[in-house]
């Protein structure tokens, strides 16, 4: 029986964060390749420090001289990711700092397990979905995610100009009989444009955000609030402190709340397994309890560089299950192809949807119209019913 009375925390960090600024560079990488090849091959890595954007890794076309023309582009793309987040700061501005592209064409040792449609690397990849919150995700990372989306909604619109872009959000909830009843602890640090504004300043432009977010009845008397507990938080972004692709893993998932099989997904197309897989995870996840099968749900997919079908199927309902876990594994691969090819062709990924997914968690979104985060859909759920 798992626990019911506890105290559970995550943290999210904004799209200005020094390693989401690199997450979003790689993304946008990949979704230019994308848009013109849909089965081109990507697996680019991003750093960033104060004034330099650093860009590595493998990419590939059928038609070199494509891939030619796009390696030009790469040092626009990644200005253009850092305009948009909104870096225009002395020793970090998307017109002034340095980009360094060293990417270079995929290795044939790995291609020529790929072009068998086998998967790009081995690996465990693991899915989750609760029913505390409607999106099926973990309240405290959900939240966490909400609270950041919100407030760069609101410095990008122009109505809070005093915010700047590095920003990170964390939230402890208490649990009682297995459900998020309080938030004990909130803790929000948000970089900020002048030494002259304290701490209680940026908690009073950032306070009404926070409690729109949350469900009213969890802020009590007792919950207690860390804003910007340093006191001046004007640095910050990759001038503050280095940032690399795939350094926030457990911000991109479930927060701690499940487990990670270790592999980052940016900068990665959907032949590897570390990504696609893990969207097929956390969809069959999803649908499991969407279907009423289990409250809460964790699925592992695992698989084997150059070859296709997954090498075990695991599912554990963490004695929430109103079907045995055995009756369910043994239905996942009745309704879904688990293959690289499959995963790829049912969520519809060779598409430019990734660097979206970049900030605020690839998981709990809304499925959108050209494809985006087709992995939060529960179009699978009445199928897996007929199957248990």
């Amino acid at each position: 029986m798992s626990r019911q009375e506890y105290i559970f925390t995550s943290e999210s960090v904004s799209e200005g964060h020094p390693d989401k600024v690199c997450d979003r560079i790689s993304d946008a990488v990949l979704d230019a390749l994308i848009a013109e090849e849909p089965e081109a091959r990507v697996a680019c890595e991003t750093f960033a420090t104060s004034g330099l954007v650093v860009i590595g890794g493998e990419v590939g076309l059928s038609d070199q001289e494509k891939l030619k023309n796009y390696m030009g582009r790469i040092g626009q793309i990644a200005r253009d990711v850092i305009r948009e987040i909104g870096y225009e700061q002395e020793k970090f501005h998307w017109n002034t700092c340095h980009v360094m592209n060293f990417l270079h064409e995929q290795s044939a040792h790995i291609a020529q397990g790929v072009d068998k449609d086998g998967a790009g690397d081995q690996g465990i990849m693991f899915g989750f979905a609760t029913n505390e919150t409607p999106d099926l995700m973990p309240a405290p990372i959900q939240y966490s995610h909400k609270i950041l989306k919100s407030l760069a909604d609101a410095r990008k619109s122009g109505k809070e100009p005093l915010l700047r872009p590095d920003a990170k959000s964390q939230l402890s909830l208490r649990y009682e009989n297995g459900k998020p009843v309080e938030v004990t602890q909130i803790v929000l640090s948000t970089q900020h444009e002048s030494e002259d504004q304290s701490s209680d300043d940026i908690r009073a432009i950032v306070e009404p955000y926070i409690r729109d977010v949350l469900p009213a009845e969890w802020i009590t008397d007792a919950t207690e609030w860390w804003v910007n507990p340093t006191g001046t938080f004007v640095i910050g972004g990759p001038d503050g402190d280095a940032g690399l692709t795939g350094r926030k893993i457990i911000v991109d998932t479930y927060g701690g709340a499940a487990p990670h099989g270790g592999g980052a997904f940016s900068g990665k197309d959907p032949t590897k397994v570390d990504r696609s897989a893990a969207y097929a995870a956390r969809y069959l996840a999803k649908n499991i309890v969407a279907c009423g099968a289990a409250e809460r749900c964790t699925v592992q997919l695992s698989y084997a560089i150059g070859v296709a079908k997954p090498l075990s199927i695991y599912v554990d309902t963490h004695g929430t299950g109103e079907v045995a876990e055995e009756v369910i594994e043994k239905a996942i691969p009745k309704v879904m192809d688990l293959t690289p090819r499959g995963i790829r062709t049912h969520l519809d990924l060779n598409k430019p949807i990734y660097a979206r997914t970049a900030a605020y968690g690839h998981f709990g979104r809304e499925p959108e119209a050209d494809g985006g985060f087709s992995w939060e859909r529960t179009d699978l759920a009445e199928a897996l019913k007929k199957e248990m």
